[in-house]
This record gives C-alpha cells, structure tokens and sequence, in this order.
C-alpha cells in the first residue's frame, strides 16, 4: 500500500528531528502530507502505517488527519475548494459564495461532481479576513475577494485548463 519510496520520504522528514520518539513523531505531518501526495487522501489504513512506522498510536495520526482540512480522508476531485465559512467572511458573503459554487457546480458541500473535477468543502478562517469572502484550491492558492462572477471565471479556468491538460495527454 505505501511504497518503498514513500517510506524513503518518510525517512528523509524523520531525519530532521531529534532521534527520539518524540523527534519521529514530529514528523507526522510531513508522512501524511506524503501518504497523500502518493494516494490523492490519507485512508484509515495509511494512518496506521504512518502510526507504525512513527512508534505512534494509531488514533494519535487520526487525530492529526482529522483536525487539520489540507488532508483528504476521502478521495476528491482534481480540484479541492475550500470555501471559508468563518463569522468574517460569513458577514462579508462567504455563505453566499459556498451556495454560488454549489449551484454553478451542482452538488453540495461535501460533494465532488461527476466528472470527479471539483470537491467543494467549507473550511474554518484561512487568515485573509480583509480579503473576504476567500477560498483555497487545492490547499495551495488562494483566491480572495470571490464574487459571483470571480467565482464563476474561475470554476470556467480551472475546467478549461482540465480540457488542455486531457488534450494533451
């Protein structure tokens, strides 16, 4: 399931802390970010697998995993956006913005469209409250100030850009 060369990682990022077991467990983010960057969503049993190749408990990943919205524990669309729902970007439309993007894209929050594109998640402050309402996309870029037509240029982008990528290929 994890390969020799994701464990190879995971020695790399365990070599840059203290070699103890609370050095390796530092780690921990890094072996999930991997697990996912090999995967696309770190599953319950790559958690054990990191859990084990940390000396850490299994819940203890789970934990990890489950408190911080950049890991997927499910498999998602080729884009991931994440609409911040806070109280400031609530009062500045970022309800608004989540219910535009459900209905151009057609699912609900949680939901990835057919085409497997486009995962639409809520996520708690992303630190650009004057910027508001903000999302993330694939947990890397951040769009701020998203209105209607904003949001709607960028679901069009982000498509198009897919459409070149499968032309290509």
């Amino acid at each position: 399931m994890i390969s020799d060369a994701t464990k190879a990682r995971f020695a790399k990022e365990v070599a840059k802390y203290p070699d103890n077991d609370a050095g390796r467990q530092s780690a921990v983010m890094a072996c999930l970010a991997i697990v996912q960057q090999e995967l696309g969503f770190v599953s319950t049993d790559s958690e054990k697998v990191v859990a084990e190749y940390l000396g850490m408990a299994p819940i203890a990943v789970h934990e990890v995993t489950t408190f911080y919205n950049m890991y997927n524990q499910r498999p998602v669309g080729k884009y991931k956006l994440n609409v911040c729902t806070n109280l400031p970007c609530q009062l500045r439309d970022g309800q608004k913005a989540l219910h535009h993007l459900e209905h151009k894209l057609g699912i609900h929050m949680g939901e990835t469209t057919a085409d497997g594109l486009f995962t639409l998640q809520q996520s708690e402050c992303l630190g650009a409250c004057a910027d508001s309402p903000v999302m993330l996309v694939n947990d890397r870029h951040m769009c701020s100030f998203m209105s209607d037509d904003k949001l709607d240029q960028l679901v069009d982008s982000l498509r198009e850009e897919s459409s070149r990528e499968g032309a290509k290929a």
